[in-house]
């Protein structure tokens, strides 16, 4: 690609006629480089993408019209190949957090430059062929395989190249350097074009300059097509461009030359300051902010979007971009890049090669997964040991435990594959943005996932399969064993590939959890074992023959009985063909009505394949045809039209209010807090020094990855684990951890909320629980609308957090510290992802809140020049922690620059330069040094640092009273209690947050309803009409209520899991704050869970305990009720345990499917209580789900009017067998499953104690287990 072409492209939301742009037309030349500019909600995003080919189309809501021309090539035509001529870079970091940065690029450079490689030969070697010219070929594969190495020094990345990624709960890479290593996964590769959404974001200015002018030389170099959206472009990083793009909600105010920008707005009657960096000076234009610009020559200057379109359209600069638009393209360049254009494939890899390349990833993933690897072995090896020890060297005849054993192995094999799920959520969102940048096809990421499962399915077939096979006394022959094995692995494989669609299918966690549970109910209440398949009405008989579940237990089934041993007509001296006319097996497999014909051991095989390829071929549909809006489509799905929603297309601009004045009360807040100097003395790392005064803003900066955020954490006593050197005080007295928490605030570089909140309710509830308690409620409302009006939230202050932008969070995180009101205030990197003049504004509220007399410690990226004028001092670090400057700043940074000019070969500050970027640039930050005139690579900054006279009032001032040494003047903060609210304070606001965030929270609790229902209906519609007086139909009810019960509490578990872990990451940073005590959050969480099962469990049992046929009179449907409502928390307050207790989602599933297959095995069905081992009786006393399955079995089948108001357990016990002698089904039951109704009131005690001692762990698990990573 060489030229874009672009007419009237508009993007149309027809519900309410929602334009995200509208008429755009512009031309991006090749080796130029266009900045785009614009307030947030502005397009810019959404630009890009459509540029790009990303624009998420999918849903066919948006609609797209015009068209973007490439060289005369239509968008149309070349959509499917369009990401391998240009590259789209997306302002969110996602990432395989267990991969290294080199990892991650060789993975981008393996798939995007595998058709280069013959490619770069031939141009090497000027179409000769590879026998004549072999040194051609040696140098392009050279180049070819330092291409990813050229990529990490290019990006400053060489330092850290093998450093895993990392995530929240991870320790990885700086955030400046997850940002390029997002830039470089995305530029690997020959693109023609680049479109940078917000590359520089958390980089600092003289990495963001170094970057930005890299891309430039190669937009020169390869006749590349540039186009960067920036926040907060320094003026040095501004003059890099060739032209200007300034969007003002969804239109253009200007494009064209940045020679020509500042004359052109100008000549309509604006004028830029001195001091004012120009790129944001535009982004002011079009918002009240421009009055301070208007210079009165232009009588009527525009005002609006619409106006400056307007303007901009009769302009000549439009009028030539109209010619450009409409000049043909050089016929000779059109033909040579037609033919490259069209001879480059939609991918680069072939399928085997893509395929094998995602294999090798997968497996490198799995492998550093330990938690989860070793978790799944040890379960596999417990579980095996334990089914094959329990049901050890079983009878031959003993049909029912030999079914039973049969069942569990592919109950067991069904449900473990479900642990996979998060991690499967995880990969997804990488695949959406790697797809569409055409790394690899959908089907290869499909069978590279499933073909990385087959180690673990292996494993899994080999050792617990074995395990069972040998030691219960299966048929011992090879034959046999390889025919047992082959169906359990595949039906591994087939459940592996069902949850993958599902996760292709489903939203999130939330619902895809409880619809997996679901769909195995489905499978195992329709396999023929539990309830035959004679008890199976005919109008549903077609589930029986679609379950794998079926299949797998008929091929097994058929395997055993009808081996050479069993295949007989006398054993153990009784004739079976005389009895029924069939051999042995043949009888036995009658008994559950599973058809003898051996050709269902193949027909199993088959049909469990065919089931695997069906859900692979449906996952790859799926994945191509129905994608999700994930973190990197925010802004332009079909939410963010809603005005209803919280990413809008008009996003609340800093600027766009009237202007603001925050009055603080300053006597009152002085009362609130006692005014704290810190101070910090010989930190080591590397041995760092330096205060923060009341009343004073101090910035921290220094390169990305010099160790302002460890800095900062140590100070803050934000670093779990490790060990610190050197001394931290407040007003000069050792710093306590509670004095530390209490009296500052901290605001993190993630920005991690409570989603089910509102932003205003955010506010409040830091306010009123982090305030000192005698502050009247009153003072802390206003808190709450100050930071409201600061923060410019005002119009988004009653909307939820879930679906905020990027931008919203953060003026959200830094609104949260900033209600707390603290004495001292950290915050790391507060103006990240944010334009600049939103920045601006929260920075001059930052200040505000310092001159009220609070102490402010600010690490931040990229400051505007008056941003960075804000401020009073500043603490600068080179790359390894030294410090190479700290003192005041000065009027206009003339201290600062004073200084740095004074020292040998630096350059003069040029009178436009931004002095934060110069002054980096000085000491050899960026990601490289070797073009820059600024740095002398042989002074050693740290060294004449210390020799300086800044060095020396440094040591001065420590030694003063009250900085480093305590002072009568200078009281040190006590503290009283952990905590500044009262405990039912705390409790009355967790409780009120966590209702309303349940209750907003419809993908968990909508589910979890809705399946309850569906759940009622399954059973109710098999058993309608049911005869529970016959045997088997005792069993089959007995059976029925055996599923009920366990996967009630199976959907339950499994639906709490992804919320509990969500929950948690808000929990860890508030905890570090002293917000609340981890006791009323642990209570706000058992309590919020109690109406939300109530109205589930009535929902299924109103429908359930008629419809299938249950007599028992209003008291006995209560108490059932009862049960089943107790049953569900058991199991959600478990969930919530194992969710705090583990470090993962996928640990915690991985031990939830021990403890609930362990249970299955224990409740006292299968086995029956008489057939559970002597060694294992214990087990069977302490199983939780056994005493709710009990009681619920009681009260249907083990009641009389005797004793209840049931009939069903007085029946006659019919067609028994003749060795049964129990008169009555409420005996038969009692005896065989231990559900005595009169142990009823202790059945439902022990649930009740065993929830008690449940939450208990919780509760200790979130006291004293914290695996957040820093």
């Amino acid at each position: 690609m060489t030229r874009h072409r672009g007419s009237r492209r508009c993007l149309q939301y027809y519900q309410d006629n929602r334009f995200i742009l509208r008429d755009i037309s512009g031309v991006f030349k090749p080796g130029t480089t266009t900045l785009v500019l614009g307030q947030p909600g502005s397009g810019k995003s959404s630009l890009l993408q459509l540029l790009s080919g990303r624009f998420p189309l999918e849903s066919g809501d948006i609609t797209v019209e015009g068209d973007v021309m490439y060289n005369d090539e239509s968008r149309g035509s070349l959509a499917t190949r369009l990401p391998q001529f240009a590259a789209y870079v997306p302002q969110q970091d996602l990432h395989l957090s267990t991969l290294t940065v080199r990892e991650t690029h060789e993975l981008a450079h393996t798939c995007n430059t595998a058709y280069f490689e013959n490619h770069v030969e031939e141009l090497l070697s000027g179409g000769a062929r590879k026998e004549d010219n072999a040194e051609a070929q040696a140098t392009a594969r050279s180049l070819l395989r330092c291409l990813p190495q050229i990529t990490l020094e290019l990006l400053g990345l060489q330092h850290c190249a093998d450093t895993n990624i990392g995530g929240h709960l991870q320790r990885g890479v700086s955030g400046g350097e997850k940002k390029r290593v997002t830039t470089g996964e995305m530029l690997v590769g020959f693109k023609l074009a680049l479109f940078l959404d917000n590359i520089t974001t958390g980089l600092d200015s003289a990495a963001a300059f170094d970057i930005i002018s890299t891309l430039r030389g190669r937009a020169r170099s390869f006749g590349q097509t540039v186009v960067a959206a920036l926040l907060q472009p320094a003026p040095e990083i501004f003059e890099l461009f060739d032209d200007v793009l300034l969007l003002m909600r969804g239109r253009v105010a200007y494009h064209g030359p940045v020679q020509e920008v500042r004359g052109y707005f100008e000549s309509l009657g604006f004028y830029c300051p001195p001091g004012r960096d120009f790129a944001d000076f535009l982004m002011d234009l079009g918002t009240d902010e421009q009055l301070r610009y208007q210079t009165g020559s232009a009588q009527t200057p525009p005002r609006t979007a619409e106006q400056y379109a307007a303007v901009f359209t009769s302009s000549s600069i439009y009028q030539q971009e109209l010619q450009q638009l409409e000049t043909p393209v050089d016929p000779s360049m059109a033909e040579s890049t037609h033919k490259y254009m069209d001879s480059i494939p939609e991918f680069q890899q072939g399928f085997m090669a893509s395929t094998c390349t995602l294999v090798r990833r997968e497996m490198l993933v799995l492998s550093r997964n330990a938690a989860f690897v070793v978790g799944r072995a040890v379960m596999t090896v417990v579980m095996g040991l334990l089914y094959a020890s329990t049901f050890y060297d079983f009878e031959a005849t003993d049909v029912q435990v030999i079914m039973g054993v049969i069942f569990s192995v592919i109950f067991f094999v069904s449900l473990g594959q479900a642990a996979q799920i998060p991690t499967l959520f995880e990969a997804r969102d990488i695949f959406y943005r790697q797809r569409r940048a055409n790394f690899y096809r959908s089907s290869s990421f499909v069978l590279a996932s499933t073909l990385s499962h087959i180690p673990v399915a292996l494993f899994e077939t080999l050792v617990f399969g074995s395990l069972i096979y040998w030691l219960c006394g299966f048929v011992p022959d090879v034959e046999l064993f390889v025919r047992y094995e082959a169906i359990v692995f595949l039906s591994s494989l087939a459940f592996g590939a069902w949850y993958f669609l599902l996760v292709a299918l489903t939203p999130n966690m939330n619902v895809a959890m409880p619809m997996a549970m679901l769909s195995v109910l489905f499978f195992v209440m329709f396999s023929g074992f539990a309830i035959p398949k004679d008890q199976i009405p005919d109008y549903l008989i077609w589930l029986y023959w679609v379950s794998p579940v079926a299949w797998g237990i008929r091929g097994l089934a058929v395997n055993q009985f009808r081996a050479p041993r069993f295949d007989v007509c006398v054993y153990e001296g009784v004739d079976y063909c005389t009895l029924s006319g069939g051999t042995m097996g043949e009888y036995y497999l009658s008994l559950f009505d599973v058809p003898a014909d051996k050709k269902y051991v193949d027909l199993s095989m088959v049909f469990v394949v065919g089931c695997y390829l069906l859900f692979l071929g449906l996952a790859v549909w799926a994945l191509e045809h129905r994608r999700f809006k994930g973190p990197e489509d925010g802004g332009v799905g079909l939410s963010d039209l809603n005005e209803s929603s919280y990413g809008l297309v008009k996003t609340p601009r800093g600027t766009e209010a009237v202007d603001i004045t925050v009055q603080l009360a300053t006597g009152d807040y002085k009362r609130n807090f006692v005014p704290v100097t810190l101070a910090f003395e010989d930190i080591w790392y590397s041995g760092v020094s330096g205060f923060a005064r009341p009343g004073f803003m101090t910035a921290l900066m220094g390169s990305s990855g010099a160790g302002k955020t460890t800095l900062m954490d140590v100070i803050a006593h934000r670093k779990p684990g490790g060990s610190v050197r050197g001394r931290i005080l407040l007003n000069g007295h050792e710093a306590s951890d509670l004095a530390m928490r209490r009296c500052t605030g901290y605001c993190e570089q993630t920005d991690v909320h409570c989603e089910g909140a509102t932003f205003r309710e955010a506010l409040t509830f830091s306010a009123f629980l982090r305030q000192p308690a005698d502050v009247p409620d009153s003072v802390k409302r206003d808190t709450v609308r100050e930071c409201l009006e600061l923060l410019d939230l005002h119009p988004i202050a009653d909307r939820i957090v879930r679906g905020a932008s990027m931008e919203q969070l953060k003026r959200l995180t830094v609104g949260v510290e900033l209600a707390a009101q603290p004495s001292v205030l950290f915050l790391d990197e507060p103006t990240s992802g944010l334009d600049a003049a939103a920045a601006k504004a929260i920075m001059e509220g930052v200040q505000k809140v310092a001159r009220s007399g609070r102490t402010v410690l600010t690490t931040i990226h990229q400051p505007s020049a008056e941003v960075f004028g804000l401020f009073d001092s500043v603490l600068l670090l080179q790359r390894g922690g030294r410090t190479v400057f700290f003192g005041d700043v000065g009027p206009q940074c003339r201290d600062l620059v004073q200084y740095f000019e004074q020292l040998p070969g630096v350059a003069i500050l040029r009178p436009e330069a931004n002095p934060a970027t110069w002054m980096l640039e000085c000491i050899g930050a960026g990601v490289n040094t070797g073009d820059k005139s600024s740095v002398n690579t042989s002074v050693d900054f740290a060294d004449l640092f210390e020799t300086s006279k800044l060095q020396e009032q440094l040591d001065a001032t420590m030694k003063e009273p009250g900085v480093a040494s305590p002072s009568d003047d200078h009281s040190e903060p006590t503290f009283t209690s952990k905590r500044a609210a009262g405990a039912l304070v705390q409790l009355h606001f967790l409780l009120q947050r966590s209702f309303r965030s349940y209750w907003r929270t419809a993908s968990y609790n909508v589910t979890r309803a809705g399946i309850s229902v569906i759940l009622a209906l399954i059973f109710g519609v098999a058993f309608l009409g049911a005869d529970y007086g016959s045997y088997a139909g005792a069993n089959a009810g007995v059976g029925m209520l055996f599923i009920a019960t366990g996967f009630n509490g199976i959907v339950s578990f499994f639906g709490v899991l992804p919320v509990a872990v969500s929950d948690r990451a808000s929990f860890y940073r508030e905890r570090a704050s002293q917000t609340y005590s981890a006791f009323w959050y642990f209570i706000a969480g058992s309590v919020v869970e109690i109406p939300y099962v109530l109205a589930s469990t009535l929902l299924f049992s109103a429908i359930f305990y008629p419809m299938v046929g249950f007599t028992g009179g209003f008291v006995s449907w209560l108490l059932f009720w009862l049960n089943t409502a107790l049953l569900v928390v058991l199991q959600v307050y478990m969930g919530q345990l194992l969710a705090y207790a583990l470090p993962t989602a996928e640990l915690a599933m991985v031990v939830g499917v021990v403890v609930n297959t362990a249970s299955f095995l224990f409740m006292g069905f299968n086995p029956p209580v008489n057939s559970i081992p002597a060694g294992y009786k214990w087990l069977y006393q302490i199983v939780p789900l056994r005493y709710s399955f009990s009681a619920l079995a009681a009260l249907v089948f083990a009641d009389c009017p005797v004793t209840g108001d049931s009939d069903i357990g007085c029946q006659d016990l019919t067609n028994a067998p003749v060795t049964l002698t129990f008169s009555n089904v409420k005996e038969y039951v009692e005896y065989t499953f231990g559900a005595r109704n009169d142990q009823l009131a202790r059945n439902m005690g022990v649930v009740v104690l065993i929830i008690v001692v449940l939450r208990l762990l919780g509760l200790l698990a979130l006291r004293f287990i914290n695996y957040e990573r820093r």
